[in-house]
């Protein structure tokens, strides 16, 4: 299915940090068209939308409306022992970030060479629009790959990228031209954090909103989305952490919960609740592991005038009750679930998530929100047999610390090792409704992206398997009934 090409937005404001005026800009037919890619394999064009499908875009992370669910329906459950139809694949360079999608553009940010790279491609085909390089030498302090781990956010005609060392783009969606830029590590003397910049900015009106976390302050900013120009500070001591804001509605007022906390000795950092518009703190409330190399860095999950946070590191979760007034209140805390980068689902009254900081020792929990009680716990084992070493073997396999995603009733969940799964989950129990394995690699820790009927997903390792290099791939999960 094809949508009409977004019209370019006229911006015609001073642009900020870049030097450079916005120009007017390109009638629809100069816009750039899509082409092939060279990197990118195209396997066959995606089935037809169902007429009764709900559909949508997916523009920020982790999800619509900063939660990992997706109103899609109309999805395929069986796609037999092969796994979902492969529609194209890109051979990436380095990064954990996901893509984003509005209308008949994909926006994907990765690395290749000395560059972080915004390249913008067709959702269905993979065809490229457009390409943005930026220079960066970030080295990953333990090792891990050097590429952006933040995701691009699409607004209107805007796309912002994010690097992971706080170089932040913001970008025309229709042509890939420079609108403004700001170095916000260098000019607010942030120095590297434990895994580089991971929080993905979010917009709220004309608001950008960015958990900067510079030492001492400020910890969370706003950028007026159209310049780039400072509109607001919010100072606490807290660093930054590694969730990604979430704005959403409590009592009818807009508010935004950051949960802060990572490179910092003594370790500090917690919940911060303020006012999106004005960035006036309402409370803070200190949740961090007690050990130095920790961090925080799961989505808060607004549940009605509660928000659930949860960490890793011996931490746990805790429920905060918001007031009428801007206080707060504690309903419960628990060690029940304690996420390390996956964002927890929240379905009728319950908590799905995976529990566990290292892969051996996580597990998928259900638990009760009224309580904060684990109503139950299961370990997704299963056997593979594979070549490894020379040796053809069944040998355990497991989703470990897995990503969920709630769509058409049920939860997708991608595992660490590229495992892909239709779960059925309620405070009943679990069902494995289908399972395939997409690739064999380590690091899958990007959550998937759901858009028009297509699963997009990130390969962010070399194939152990197969030798394969890292890859974006799409698949159709498209019923046509």
């Amino acid at each position: 299915m094809r949508h009409a090409v977004l019209p370019s937005s006229l911006l015609s404001a001073t642009l900020l940090a870049c030097g450079a005026v916005a120009q007017e800009a390109p009638e629809e037919e100069h816009l750039p068209k899509p082409r092939s890619h060279p990197e990118v394999t195209f396997h066959g064009a995606p089935g037809p939308l169902s007429a009764d499908a709900v559909t949508g875009d997916w523009t920020e992370f982790p999800g619509p409306g900063g939660r990992p669910v997706s109103p899609e329906t109309h999805l395929i459950r069986d796609w037999g022992a092969g796994g979902p139809r492969l529609v194209w694949e890109l051979a990436t360079g380095s990064g954990y970030s996901s893509p984003a999608v509005r209308g008949e553009r994909l926006v994907y940010f990765h690395r290749r060479g000395d560059e972080e790279v915004v390249e913008c491609l067709h959702p269905e085909t993979g065809e490229l629009y457009w390409r943005f390089g930026s220079p960066t030498d970030y080295r990953d302090t333990y090792g891990y790959n050097d590429g952006p781990r933040c995701s691009p956010v699409l607004d209107g005609d805007r796309v912002y990228a994010y690097g992971a060392q706080g170089k932040l783009h913001c970008l025309e969606l229709a042509t890939g031209r420079l609108l403004w830029k700001r170095d916000l590590s260098a000019e607010f003397d942030v120095p590297q954090d434990f895994f580089g910049v991971v929080s993905t900015p979010v917009v709220h009106g004309e608001h950008l909103i960015v958990h900067l976390g510079a030492p001492g302050g400020p910890t969370v900013i706003s950028l007026d989305k159209h310049t780039g120009k400072l509109r607001w500070s919010a100072a606490t001591d807290w660093n930054a952490g590694y969730s990604t804001p979430l704005v959403g509605k409590v009592r009818g007022e807009d508010k935004c919960f950051v949960f802060a906390g990572g490179k910092s000795r003594p370790p500090s950092g917690g919940l911060i609740c303020l006012d999106p518009d004005t960035g006036k703190v309402d409370f803070t409330f200190p949740w961090r592991s007690r050990s130095y190399e920790s961090v925080n860095a799961a989505t808060p999950v607004l549940v009605g005038e509660q928000v659930f946070i949860s960490a890793s590191y011996d931490t746990g979760g805790a429920l905060i009750d918001l007031k009428p007034d801007g206080g707060h209140g504690v309903a419960w805390t628990s060690k029940v679930l304690g996420t390390h980068f996956n964002t927890p689902v929240h379905r009728d009254g319950y908590l799905y998530g995976f529990d566990g900081r290292n892969e051996p020792d996580a597990s998928l929990v259900c638990q009760e929100l009224a309580t904060g009680a684990e109503v139950w716990r299961t370990v997704l084992e299963w056997e593979e047999t594979y070549e490894l070493h020379g040796k053809v073997k069944p040998r355990p396999m497991s989703v470990y610390r897995g990503m969920l995603l709630a769509a058409d009733g049920d939860y997708l969940c991608l595992g660490e090792r590229g495992h892909l799964l239709w779960l059925e989950l309620s405070p009943e129990g679990w069902r494995v409704i289908s399972r395939a394995w997409l690739f064999a690699a380590h690091e899958s820790w990007t959550p998937l992206v759901l858009s028009r009927g297509l699963l997009y997903a990130c390969q962010n390792a070399k194939d152990f398997v197969s030798g394969g290099s890292p890859r974006l791939l799409c698949y159709d999960l498209r019923r046509s009934d």
